[in-house]
């Protein structure tokens, strides 16, 4: 069954809304529509936490919460949800647990943030039993505050340990089950004012649509998409949202790698890699807040094709592949091959990502570094990332991976046939380092000037091998 009514739930009512504007943010209809204006826009790209909202997420017989930036969400994303905004904390003009607790120990001081900060709050109370500071840290790190400072905000935030979890919400959780199971995500079709938005629940569904639809935008997480409407002021006129396909949103390995599913949250991602790829893991959490983490995707940053998107120099260097599928075809295709301009890449019409896999590694050394202004919620000046196989302190495999540093995230061939079958001394890691001027002809941007990402490429070649060296996983001749 496809419909053009979206629906969600609000103050456990269920919402319709018949064919809504595709382009619409959440947060605009929150603030023009539903008159709640306690949610606010700071930086309209995600990046500052004033906008943020809860939603509520039908995962077995339980309720996933999750935090958005509601400034780069669409409306019809709302689908099959639970929308959750800061006014509906109160209870029977009773505040809160993390609202009490934010006015008891002082979070605020201007105001606008703090609505935000309360939502990340709450999300967080919702879904963890207690609070350690990393984890306080990492929920509030897309909350950007300019005046009260954090320490009350975090002290605020362990103060929630003491507290109970029974709140309204836990008292009216079997209501809002009842209520999600009954708007059980639909395949949604909204044609309206020339815009085009489609949301279908299966890889089938998703081939039909791509087939009567080749030129539609794809949307797998849509935390880059959506700019376009919400910076650069146009319209996105023929949409597909792929986020709605669960078959699509899973994690499984063999011997031999690791596949990941298109519509896999990254923060699920995140989790799971780390017992492999530690490194990998703590790029992630600094790719981007909580908020974008729970919505955005490797194969939605695989499509956008940015030369600066974190995941892609890691996954360059770990020989990852892509599973390309159309309406009767399947394609495997490395990665390294996919990138064929500034954000182009081999993707045709009519085309998806169905997954990407990643191989396992067995002895090899892989390391990852992410280099920006911020530490937090900042985009990289340079990424780099490192795989080396060391046989009896000989190089046998090497693979080098940098973004920021060309038009396309890419490999650093010429450094890597330098290494390649050698000893390492200190010689060779100069000459590697030169060949890095071969590899790559960076630009001056806002963020780094070429001659400061050359350099930082270069020391990031040196700290991989001191740090490998340190380790005494392979001898460094001098």
């Amino acid at each position: 069954m496809t419909s053009s009514i979206v629906k969600f739930i609000y103050k456990n009512k269920i919402v319709e809304i018949n064919n809504p504007d595709s382009n619409e943010t959440i947060l605009n209809y929150v603030r023009i529509k539903l008159k709640k204006t306690g949610t606010k826009e700071g930086c309209a790209e995600g990046g500052c936490g004033a906008c943020t909202v809860v939603l509520g997420e039908l995962k077995k017989n339980n309720i996933s919460y999750k935090a958005i930036n509601s400034c780069i969400a669409f409306v019809p994303s709302l689908e099959g949800k639970q929308l959750i905004l800061v006014e509906d904390l109160i209870s029977e003009d009773e505040l809160h647990p993390v609202q009490k607790a934010m006015v008891n120990y002082h979070g605020s001081q201007c105001g606008f943030c703090t609505p935000g900060f309360v939502m990340s709050l709450f999300a967080m109370y919702k879904n963890y039993s207690s609070y350690k500071e990393d984890i306080i840290k990492d929920t509030i790190q897309g909350n950007l505050c300019r005046c009260t400072g954090y320490r009350p905000i975090i002290d605020a935030a362990k103060s929630l340990n003491k507290e109970s979890r029974f709140d309204h919400f836990s008292r009216n959780k079997k209501i809002t089950l009842d209520l999600l199971r009954k708007i059980k995500q639909r395949n949604i079709a909204i044609i309206n004012d020339n815009k085009k938005y489609f949301a279908p629940t299966s890889v089938n569904k998703l081939k039909s649509i791509l087939k009567q639809e080749p030129n539609s935008k794809l949307i797998s997480g849509g935390t880059d998409v959506s700019l376009i409407v919400t910076k650069e002021k146009k319209d996105l006129n023929s949409l597909i949202y792929m986020n709605s396909i669960n078959e699509l949103n899973y994690i499984k390995e063999n011997n031999s790698y690791i596949e990941v599913g298109a519509t896999t949250p990254l923060i699920n991602f995140e989790s799971f890699v780390k017992k492999y790829f530690p490194d990998f893991s703590q790029v992630l959490k600094r790719y981007g807040s909580v908020q974008i983490r729970n919505i955005c995707t490797i194969a939605g940053n695989i499509a956008t094709a940015s030369p600066i998107g974190d995941t892609l120099p890691l996954l360059l260097a770990l020989d990852s592949q892509i599973v390309i599928k159309d309406k009767s075809k399947t394609q495997i295709l490395p990665l390294n091959s996919f990138f064929i301009g500034y954000r182009k890449t081999k993707l045709k019409k009519g085309q998806f990502i169905h997954s990407i896999r990643i191989p396992l590694l067995k002895k090899n050394i892989f390391k990852a570094y992410k280099i920006s202004k911020r530490i937090d919620d900042d985009i990289s000046s340079v990424c780099a990332s490192f795989n080396i196989e060391i046989n009896n302190n000989k190089i046998k495999k090497i693979r080098i991976a940098y973004g920021g540093m060309s038009s396309i995230p890419k490999r650093a061939f010429n450094c890597e046939k330098i290494l390649l079958n050698s000893f390492l001394s200190d010689q060779k890691i100069d000459k590697a380092k030169k060949q890095l001027e071969k590899d790559f002809k960076p630009i001056t941007d806002a963020r780094a000037s070429k001659k400061y990402r050359m350099e930082v490429a270069k020391k990031l070649l040196e700290k991989c091998f001191l740090e490998v060296k340190q380790k005494k996983l392979i001898r460094i001749n001098a």
